[in-house]
């Protein structure tokens, strides 16, 4: 069994309730969709566990917006943060994020960050026409940071939501497993207050963390499929 992840988005205490939930469940390797970078001020924290860790990391968004030295198109609260990040992530983590690759295929499954069009940015609806379209039969991604999982005829998908911003209207870190035919979500509760802490002490207004109470985008809004 593996675990997959995604949308980290430099919030440390999610991963490591993440990874540790997994450890739990005894899978045998794990899987990151990509987006270590933005949102939240434990940028180094989240590359060097990774790292650490030897966990196959895919390129997300966030992580091209921060090695390329680029903006988000859509949203000054993701480029303030980005800004933080570019002031304090050390070079090694830089170069290691501007390296990622944006495909994987592990144990079967095609992996990606946004979707087959465009990996680093699609925000994916599943369908059966969508997925005829593409070779294989299992596919998983994130971008979204909403949990789903999607089975049509002779395919499957899974988005695993998100570790560390969730949008769905649940402030649990999430994350999904693999058994090799069947993928499973899962949702686990870690220390939201030494998050908030942390944006806090690094000069950032509780406008860009309160959100991790609810379950929201910053600014208070749910996503759905």
């Amino acid at each position: 069994m593996i675990g997959i992840i995604s949308d980290i988005h430099g919030n440390y205490p999610a991963l490591c309730a993440v990874l540790e939930e997994l450890e739990c469940l005894g899978v045998s390797e794990i899987v990151c969709l990509g987006d270590v970078a933005g949102y939240y001020c434990h940028i180094n924290e989240c590359c060097d566990l990774l790292r650490e860790r030897q966990i196959p990391t895919i390129m997300g968004n966030h992580d091209n917006y921060l090695a390329e030295h680029m903006d988000c198109p859509r949203s000054n609260s993701a480029n303030a943060c980005l800004a933080y990040q570019r002031q304090t992530i050390s070079a090694v983590n830089l170069a290691w994020l501007a390296a990622l690759p944006e495909h994987a295929n592990v144990a079967g499954v095609s992996m990606v960050h946004g979707g087959w069009n465009d990996p680093l940015d699609e925000y994916l609806v599943p369908s059966e026409q969508y997925f005829d379209a593409l070779p294989g039969k299992y596919f998983a991604s994130g971008h979204s940071h909403v949990q789903i999982i999607w089975r049509g005829r002779d395919k499957s998908y899974c988005n695993p939501g998100s570790v560390g911003q969730p949008r769905d209207g649940n402030p649990l870190a999430g994350f999904a497993t693999w058994d090799g035919s069947n993928f499973a979500l899962h949702r686990v509760a870690y220390d939201i207050g030494r998050m908030q802490a942390a944006m806090r002490q690094a000069g950032f207004t509780d406008y860009f963390s309160e959100n991790l109470s609810h379950g929201t985008q910053i600014g208070g809004r749910i996503s759905a499929y």
